[in-house]
Parts: C-alpha cells; structure tokens; sequence
C-alpha cells in the first residue's frame, strides 16, 4: 500500500512539472557587454524603405549565428539600452529606466564613484534582495532560473553582488565586477594575477587550460540547460557574457580570420570576441534543439551598451560607422544595441508560438528600450507586476509581431548625472524623430552650450545641431526632457559651487 501510494505521489509530481513546462514557455535572455549595433555582420540599420543596409563594418564583423538567429526572427534597428552597462541590466531585472531606479552610472565595486559633482542619493548599491526582480518573479510561478556570466548589479560587499541573492536559482561566474580579469584559461581568468579583483568566479575546473571564458562559460550554460530540462520545469536563462567588454584578448580560435584586415592589433582582439560570442550562440541554439525544447523557447538578443570597439574617438564617426559615437557617450553609438527575438525553432502548431507569433526575417524599425523586456515577459507568461512596483517599460507583443503599434510612445530618456566620463553629467531624451541633449554642466564636447538637438529621420548620424535654427522644437523637447525626469523622481548632478541639485533649465528663447 505504502508502496502505491509513494509511486502515485511520484506520478502526480512528474506529471505536475510536465504540465508546468507545458504551460509556460522557456525564456533565454542572450546579453552582450559593451556590443553595439554596428558590431556585427547582421545590418541592422535601413535605408530610405526600410531595407536593411550594410555598411563597411557588418562586412568586417562575423556572426553567422546572429544572421541564423534574425533569418528565422525579428531584428529592432531602433534599439535603445542605457550608455553604460549596470543600469542597462537593472533595468532589464526591474522594467525601470535608470533615471527611476537611480542606478544611472556602472558600479564600481570598491567605491562610490558618482563623480565629484555625481548625485548624493544616485543607488550605487544597485538591486538589492528586496528588490523586484524579473527571475524572482518568474521564480514563482514554477520557473528554474539560471544566471551564467556577468551580474554587475551591486558594489562587493553588497548582497547584490551574488545574483543567487536576487532571484536566481543558479549563479555561475556572476559577481560585482563588470570585466574579466582575463580571458585565458591558461590565466585563470584572472585568478592570481594583477587582475585578481576582476577574476571570475566558479570556473576553476578550467584554470590553466585553453578554454577562453566564452567557451568556458558557454558550456557552463548548457550544462545548466540539460539540469533544468530534467527538472520539468520552464526555464528562464539570463545569459551574459563578459565578451566583448575589454582587456581586448584575441580568442585564438579566430584571429586568424582577422589577421589581413588593416585593422589595429585590439580592434582585431574585439572582432574576434565578437565572433566567440557569436558561436556561443550558435550552440546554446543547438543544445536547445538536442534537448528538444527548442520550439518552446524564446530568445531575445541584445547588447547592454553601445559599441566600445577600439577604432576611434568616442564622439567621432568610427567606431560605429556611420553612427557617431561609443560606449558612454551621448549620441545615438553608445545606445543603439543589436537587439533579435526569435523563437529557437520555428514551430506554426506550436501553442506558444501562436500566441506570440514571430515572422521569419523581418525588421522592425518602431523604437523601443532594454526595459521593455520585463513586461514583455511577465505578460508572455501570465504574471501580474506586483502593486508599488511601477513600471516604464511597454510589452513588446505588437511589435514582435512585425507590425506597428500605433499606441506605443517613442519616446526613450538616458540620465546620466556622472563624470568624468565620455560625456560627462547629460541627460538625452528622444521623442519619435526628435531628440535633444542636455548638459548640466557645458564643457567642449558640448561646444560649451547646455542644448543639442538633432532630427534623426533627416540625420540619423547626428551630425547638424539644430538647437538655434529649431528654437520651438527645442523647447518641446526640453520639457518632454524635464518631465520625464520629474515623473522617474530623478537624481540630479549638483553644481560645483553651491552643491545644489542642478536641474535642466529651458531655453531663453521660447515661442
């Protein structure tokens, strides 16, 4: 009797986890540090039809898994994550923009490193336990949720700092820092080297060996994926590299390929993380269809920044050719980011799949942000944000679809009150076509004005400022500006003299 009983208790779990996985499906978020959208052989921009176009770089780049991955879904070209990497992926954990959850510059992990006019009240803490956090949400609702790679989501002696202490059930490799100390085996990542600060975590079954950390952290991926698979239960994967992130260390297995290019010896080191990267993909889509869980697994790709590619002046037109700008800077280079959704294999009967359909090779040229994904997935899944939790983000289903949401704001604020940086203590608000930086503080870079305004429909590469010829466009755009702001409860710089909060300033000239 006792012996029936425990096989029919056995039988409900099993087949109670088989229909959990049933009924939601598995959810693989592919993040890459500092890749911007020109960074690869996939055109993402369009041109005057929206076609995608290619320019010299997506012929330098190669990433035939991401051509594999957007041939079978949708590529955004209008794609914006914040300029910097730690408030990209809280707002990615939270649905928040920056200026909300106030985490607006990356987190040193030893010190506060607001600047020296930074805000006093900005969160370097970062996300806490407390916190709301899409893997602990998802964890709720039955999910195994799995971190593999960079966290950088809080200071060293925060709890932050271990991803297991924000919704993850499985952390491997994720700690406060947001760089490898190294990406050699045969360096120990970083372990027992100058570098010890930065060295990865949780790796050392490949300490002097020649696995690079992509490869190592890949197969640490799959390992996790198999785990999760035998559970029967759904799993959310977040999966961040630490590639293409500087020390810029050629993964050997394709400098070779880069060797003829002309290029410097670190823009040759960068394409080849790239491509390590880009095969890293390539598996994880493989592994998913060996386990045969592929149908019923949707993945989104996506850089957490602009480009960092070591090709030219952060505010020049070259490291993202044609767009101006890099990584930390205020124009359109450092927060356009190649951004893909696809299902992992395409399947029309599959049920998930007909209830968010995504066609085959498409490009959507509609603007959205990194904090749309936390809605996007929540409401994929059935799970209602908890009350007190706001939310900037909009779900993305529309969109995904390849067609226009006609409802959907385009509007996209980055809050950066910091220095010294590429840019230093700026605020960007972008409204359809329309966007407008403010200076809190005008240095050069700025040609020692508060206000840029640029139309990208008409310059889409930045590179005539309108801020005196379109006095009312600048006006409107500075109070979109300062009411976003105001409606995130933003934190400001303050001014160097006084110590006040320094809060942008509208224009002399008014209509």
């Amino acid at each position: 009797m006792k012996s029936t009983l425990l096989s029919w208790l056995l039988l409900a779990l099993c087949t109670g986890q088989l229909l959990a996985a049933a009924a939601h499906p598995n959810i693989v978020v592919f993040l890459v540090d500092d890749m911007g959208v020109m960074d690869t052989s996939v055109p993402f921009l369009t041109d005057a039809t929206g076609q995608p176009r290619r320019y010299p770089l997506n012929d330098f780049y190669r990433t035939p898994s991401m051509e594999r991955l957007a041939a079978q879904g949708i590529r955004f070209n209008q794609f914006c994550a914040m300029s910097v990497c730690s408030p990209t992926r809280i707002s990615i954990m939270t649905g928040q923009n920056a200026a909300r959850h106030r985490t607006t510059n990356w987190i040193n992990p030893d010190q506060n490193n607001a600047g020296s006019n930074g805000p006093p009240d900005w969160n370097w803490q970062g996300l806490k336990p407390v916190d709301v956090t899409l893997p602990a949400l998802l964890r709720t609702t039955g999910y195994r949720t799995i971190h593999v790679g960079k966290g950088h989501f809080g200071p060293r002696s925060s709890a932050g700092a271990d991803p297991a202490n924000l919704g993850f059930d499985v952390n491997v490799a994720g700690a406060s820092f947001g760089h490898p100390g190294s990406y050699y085996g045969a360096r120990n990542y970083g372990h027992g080297t100058a570098r010890a600060a930065a060295a990865v975590p949780h790796l050392e079954k490949y300490h002097g060996t020649q696995t690079f950390l992509t490869e190592a952290l890949t197969i640490e991926a799959k390992t996790r994926l198999t785990e999760a698979v035998k559970t029967g239960k759904p799993f959310f994967l977040y999966f961040a590299h630490y590639a293409v992130h500087a020390p810029f260390e050629s993964d050997p297995r394709f400098a070779a390929h880069y060797a003829d290019s002309g290029k410097p010896p670190e823009a040759q080191a960068f394409a080849t993380l790239i491509e390590g990267m880009d095969k890293s993909l390539g598996d994880v889509l493989d592994h998913l269809d060996r386990l045969g869980v592929a149908e019923n697994t949707l993945l989104f790709f996506l850089g957490d920044n602009g480009t960092d590619a070591p090709l030219g002046h952060q505010h020049a037109v070259a490291c993202a050719a044609p767009l101006r700008g890099k990584k930390g800077a205020h124009y359109e280079g450092g927060m356009r980011v190649p951004f893909i959704a696809a299902w992992a294999k395409a399947d029309p009967g599959n049920p998930h799949q007909q209830r968010l359909p995504i066609p085959a090779g498409a490009v959507q040229r509609q603007q959205a942000a990194v904090q749309d994904l936390f809605p996007t997935i929540l409401q994929l899944v059935g799970i209602e944000t908890p009350k007190g939790h706001p939310v900037d983000g909009v779900p993305l289903d529309t969109l995904l679809a390849g067609r226009r949401d006609p409802g959907r704001h385009e509007r996209f604020l980055m809050h950066y009150p910091h220095g010294p940086h590429r840019s230093d203590y700026w605020t960007s608000y972008r409204d359809g076509d329309w966007k407008v930086i403010y200076h809190y503080i005008p240095s050069a870079v700025s040609g020692n004005s508060h206000y840029q305004l640029f139309n990208l429909e008409v310059d889409p590469f930045e590179q005539e400022d309108l801020a005196e010829s379109r006095p009312n466009e600048l006006v409107r755009l500075m109070r979109g500006l300062a009411a976003e702001l105001d409606r995130c409860h933003a934190a400001y710089p303050v001014d160097p003299d006084n110590r006040t909060p320094l809060r942008p300033q509208l224009p002399q000239t008014t209509p």
